[in-house]
């Protein structure tokens, strides 16, 4: 199945209906990398992002981080600490409206640097 994203599918294949890759879920809008922070909900991960927001009175970075719950179809085996891919979808409950459609290595991980207060 075609995701119009460009991710490898998993080499395990599931019975899920919320996977993207091996059930009827249609992925859109936004993807997001972020490391896995929580496994102990049933098909649901906890992806924790950390980035950078300018404090104009200091002139100085500060960091914030959000929690995005996502499912996590069986065909992709997650363990916290790991760094994933993540795609925006319907509603799949009252709070999860994202997936989990890749695993990444630690190398794939791109990190952008953002400029810090030289004016």
């Amino acid at each position: 199945m075609a995701l119009g994203l460009n991710v490898p599918e998993p080499e395990e294949t599931c019975s899920d209906e919320n996977c993207p890759f091996h059930g009827t879920l249609g992925v859109r809008g936004q993807t997001l990398e972020g490391e896995v922070a929580s496994t102990d909900m049933d098909k649901t991960v906890i992806v924790e992002r950390e980035y950078d927001v300018k404090v104009p009175k200091y002139n100085r970075l500060m960091k914030r981080r959000s929690r995005v719950p996502a499912h996590a179809p069986p065909c992709i085996d997650l363990q916290e600490g790991d760094t994933v891919r993540i795609a925006e979808t319907r509603p799949l409950s009252k709070t999860k409206s994202h997936v989990v459609v890749e695993q990444l290595a630690e190398a794939d991980v791109t990190t952008t640097a953002q400029a810090g207060g030289d004016d």
